[in-house]
C-alpha cells in the first residue's frame, strides 16, 4: 500500500511465499491479520467470506513474511464461484513456499482431510492448531494433535489462538525455518499488495455479511464505482449487488438502517487501514445472473 522500496537485506535474510489454507470458518483471515498486524483480509462468522487470494506482509530486521489467505476450500457445491474459488487455493500452493495448515482445535473432519488431501508434499507444511484457548480440557489438546500428526509428516505443530494472539511468535519462528534465504520483495512497510481501492471493496463486504448475517446469499458482493484520492481524503463510491429486489431490500433495512450502518462502520475501518478521513457512499443494485459463469466471476475481480 506503499510505495516504499525493499530495505537492504541483513545476513541470512529470508523471505518467501506462506500460504494458509484449511476448510472454511477455521480462522484463517484473523490469522494472517494478527501475524502481520494490520486488518487487510476480512473476517466473519459466515462461510465463505474470503473469495480472492489476499496477500499480506510482515517485515522485520531478518525476515520478510509474504502470508497469502486463500478461500476455505469448497467440497459442498460445483458451481462456477466455488470452482473459481478452488482454483486460487489449488494455484497458490503450488506456488507456497511454506504452508500453513489451519484446523480448529478439538475438529478434524471430512472437510479437513480434503484440504489435507491437496497439498503438495514437497512444500513444507506446519500444522496450525487453532482456537486453542477454546478446549475447555487442555489435556485433549495433546493425543488431538498427535492424531493428526500421524496423518503426514508436518515440519512443526502448533496451537495457537489467533484473537488471543497466543503462540504468534512461536509460529513465525517455525515458519521462518523453512523460507529461502532471499532478498524482501517489498518495501518494509508495506502491508499488502493489493490497492486501497481494492481494500475498500472487502471492508463493505465484511460489512455487509455482518450486519446482514445468513439472511444474503454468499453471492452477493461490492463494487467500487469511484475511487478518488485528495490529499489524506479519500472518496469511496461503491455498489452492493444483489441478486433480487427482497435481497436490496434486505440490505437497506427499515428506513435505511442497516445500510447506514453498513456504511458508517466501514467508513470507520477505511479510515483506520488508510490513515486519513473518508467520504463514502453506497447504492444498492440488483444485478441478476452475474454469478452464474466463469466470464462473470472475472468482470467481478474473482481470479
Amino acid at each position: 500500500m506503499t510505495d516504499s522500496t525493499p530495505q537492504a537485506p541483513t545476513a541470512d535474510f529470508r523471505c518467501g511465499y506462506i500460504a494458509i489454507v484449511g476448510r472454511p470458518n477455521v480462522g484463517k483471515s484473523t490469522l494472517m491479520n494478527e501475524l502481520i498486524g494490520a486488518k487487510v483480509s476480512i473476517t466473519s462468522r459466515k462461510a465463505q467470506t474470503t473469495r480472492h487470494r489476499i496477500t499480506g506482509i510482515m517485515t522485520v530486521p531478518d525476515t520478510q513474511f509474504v502470508y497469502v489467505d486463500t478461500p476455505g476450500f469448497q467440497t459442498r457445491h460445483s458451481n462456477a464461484l466455488n470452482k473459481t474459488l478452488n482454483r486460487t487455493v489449488t494455484t497458490t500452493l503450488t506456488a507456497a513456499d511454506v504452508i500453513l495448515f489451519v484446523i480448529e482445535a478439538g475438529t478434524f473432519g471430512p472437510a479437513d482431510q480434503q484440504v489435507l488431501d491437496l497439498l503438495p508434499a514437497s512444500v513444507p507444511c506446519i500444522l496450525v492448531i487453532n482456537k486453542a484457548d477454546q478446549v475447555k480440557d487442555k489435556a485433549e489438546l495433546m493425543p488431538f494433535a498427535q492424531k493428526i500428526a500421524a496423518l503426514r509428516n508436518f515440519a512443526a505443530i502448533v496451537p495457537v489462538s489467533a484473537k488471543l494472539r497466543f503462540q504468534l511468535e512461536n509460529l513465525q519462528s517455525e515458519t521462518r525455518k523453512h523460507l529461502p534465504e532471499n532478498p524482501p520483495m517489498f518495501g518494509e512497510d508495506e502491508i499488502t499488495d493489493r490497492s486501497e481501492k481494492f481494500l475498500a471493496a472487502e471492508i463493505i463486504r465484511e460489512k455487509l455479511f455482518r450486519f446482514v448475517g445468513d439472511e444474503l446469499p454468499y453471492t452477493s458482493t461490492v463494487l467500487i464505482e469511484k475511487f478518488e484520492v485528495e490529499g489524506d481524503l479519500r472518496r469511496v463510491f461503491a455498489a452492493i449487488l444483489v441478486e433480487r429486489d427482497t435481497h436490496k431490500s434486505m440490505v437497506i433495512g427499515q428506513k435505511g438502517a442497516r445500510l447506514k450502518d453498513i456504511s458508517t462502520q466501514s467508513r470507520l475501518d477505511m479510515a483506520r487501514l488508510f490513515g486519513g478521513p473518508v467520504y463514502l457512499e453506497i447504492w444498492v443494485k440488483v444485478k441478476s445472473g452475474w454469478a452464474d459463469n466463469e466470464a462473470g466471476l472475472r468482470a467481478y475481480g474473482y481470479e
